[in-house]
């Protein structure tokens, strides 16, 4: 290689920023999107495992106190109709109903425990609302990313012939830096994908768990009840 080109060629830039500087309007846009993509992402995931973890807490930690013998009429009042707990919440609504149902002679009317289970549905879903919230972006940036990446690759190489042509060189100091820049912005798009990707997996299984264990506890607190009406 002539050492004068080889010498040019060194003293490009081909750091992150040196790459992003020089590459069109265009490319600059799509690495743009995907690093805000990134970020976006990256806040979802962070806030969903905080808030996957204190759910689980809030769980475990009323489900102690359900099975701990107490009289649900005494939970209930400890922590009211409008706990801040989603599982608090679940039997908040099944127990709101349940003293909705009683007549003022003391019976229940009828229909009381489809309403019962009902109620606890309603909050089950606005629970699960809740948690999944913020993943169909996981999932969003997980599929377009590498698209979008793509298309500023694309765009970058299709520039650099252009280049090429217009020079009508095709030595590595014409050609290196154009082609740098396309893959850049696939690199990027694929950093802003595969965590999209896995955290996407994960936070959805346990998305799953959490409001399966809901179910569960719904389903029991119901059969309780059903006991109680029989009797």
């Amino acid at each position: 290689m002539d050492p004068n080109t080889l010498a040019v060629a060194q003293e490009i830039d081909f750091s992150m920023w040196g790459l992003f500087a020089r590459a069109t309007l265009t490319v600059k846009l799509v690495m743009l999107l995907l690093v805000l993509s990134s970020i976006w992402g990256w806040a979802i995931i962070g806030e969903k495992l905080i808030s996957y973890r204190a759910a689980r807490r809030e769980a475990r930690r009323f489900d102690k106190a359900f099975w701990s013998g107490e009289p649900l009429d005494e939970l209930y009042d400890q922590i009211g109709p409008e706990p801040k707990g989603r599982a608090q919440r679940i039997f908040a609504a099944g127990m709101t109903e349940w003293r909705r149902s009683h007549r003022d002679d003391g019976g229940m009317i009828a229909g009381a425990h489809a309403r019962i289970d009902r109620s606890m549905d309603v909050a089950i879903l606005k629970e699960a609302e809740s948690l999944q919230g913020g993943l169909p972006v996981l999932a969003t940036v997980a599929s377009a990313a590498p698209f979008v990446g793509l298309f500023g690759t694309v765009w970058g190489i299709m520039h650099a012939f252009i280049e090429i042509a217009q020079q009508q060189d095709t030595s590595l100091v014409v050609v290196a830096p154009g082609i740098a820049e396309a893959l850049f912005a696939t690199a990027l798009g694929l950093v802003a994908a595969i965590p999209a990707v896995i955290f996407y997996n994960k936070l959805s299984a346990d998305s799953d768990r959490i409001v399966a264990g809901y179910e569960a506890f719904a389903d029991e607190f119901s059969t309780i009840l059903s006991r109680q009406l029989d009797a």
